[in-house]
């Protein structure tokens, strides 16, 4: 079924020319160099698990992915993602907050006390629960805010690291003009040695994550893929390679160009196929996370949808 879009943009790409342009853009392309953008929070980490496909590493994240299905806690997401296949996790904090007792979110000044003196112990049976079945956590997603302390922001960090996981996510700041709030960030994630992956909307472009960059060599990358082209109608192939070496994990999904619809994968205009061959190719350090996101069909279920997914990646890779 043909979808009807709205008037292309001046940078609108055909869905041929988008994609058989992607190897020309590359070529001509001036990287920046690693000696500049290279962070050590993640360089040649070895990854025991399964979940990787020819060198790369292919996880998910939870719970956002299996949000359709019933029960949302962590031992009820573990089964989930053992059914997958998939044992590369980048985990949302609510349900292992949940899992350690903490306040409810919506107490912002119960729950900020509450993370200030907590221990790691819980973290760390957690990650026990998960290594157990042979599931890793590379991921931990959470916002810092200008309105958290440094000993909430330190928990943050202090959590992911109990996690095994090498970086933090979230979303670049929107409310953060002048960037104080990344620099700040920044400057505790050196403390602390993690990456700050940054995460993106159709709001992004390609100069989107350069302050941050600049600002600390431990801020970086959680480039969703499939929002960088609906809102850009640009490859994101260029803009992986420019940042290559900062870039801690990306999300998968495959959407249309101007602002258009997630799509089952292969039937949107994100190149997933060749992202995932140039990760390949170079050898990438960073996670390719399958995001489900796209409608489930009748009849499936979001673990039956992610296998698709996972089996989407292994054609690609094969």
């Amino acid at each position: 079924m043909s979808m009807k879009k709205s008037k292309p943009a001046a940078n609108h790409y055909s869905r041929r020319k988008f994609i058989g342009t992607t190897a020309a853009a590359v070529a001509g392309l001036s990287v920046v160099p690693g000696s500049v953008f290279g962070s050590p929070a993640f360089s040649n980490r070895p990854v025991k698990t399964s979940s990787v496909i020819n060198g790369v590493k292919i996880g998910v994240i939870a719970p956002y992915a299996f949000r359709r299905m019933h029960g949302n806690t962590v031992e009820e997401l573990l089964e989930a993602i053992n059914e997958t296949g998939i044992s590369l996790v980048e985990m949302q904090i609510p349900p292992v907050e949940a899992f350690l007792g903490a306040p409810p979110r919506d107490d912002r000044e119960e729950l900020s006390r509450w993370r200030e003196m907590a221990d790691m112990s819980g973290y760390e049976d957690l990650r026990r629960m998960y290594n157990d079945t042979g599931v890793e956590f590379y991921g931990f997603k959470e916002a810092i805010t200008h309105e958290m302390s440094d000993a909430e922001c330190d928990y943050l960090f202090n959590a992911t690291k109990a996690l095994g996981a090498w970086q933090l996510t979230m979303e670049l700041p929107r409310n953060d003009d002048d960037g104080t709030l990344t620099n700040r960030i920044g400057q505790l994630a050196t403390r602390h040695q993690i990456l700050v992956a940054y995460h993106n909307h159709t709001q992004a472009n390609f100069n989107f994550w350069d302050r941050a960059i600049w600002q600390s060599q431990y801020n970086g990358l959680n480039l969703d893929i499939g929002h960088y082209v609906a809102g850009t109608n640009d490859s994101p192939i260029p803009l992986i390679e420019r940042h290559w070496d900062r870039i801690g994990s990306l999300h998968l999904k495959d959407r249309k160009i101007n602002n258009g619809d997630n799509m089952p994968w292969g039937e949107g205009d994100t190149p997933i196929a060749k992202v995932l061959q140039l990760m390949r190719d170079r050898n990438a350090e960073f996670v390719a996370t399958i995001e489900l996101e796209y409608p489930v069909p009748d009849g499936s279920d979001a673990v039956q949808e992610i296998k698709k997914c996972l089996e989407y990646c292994r054609q690609a890779l094969a």
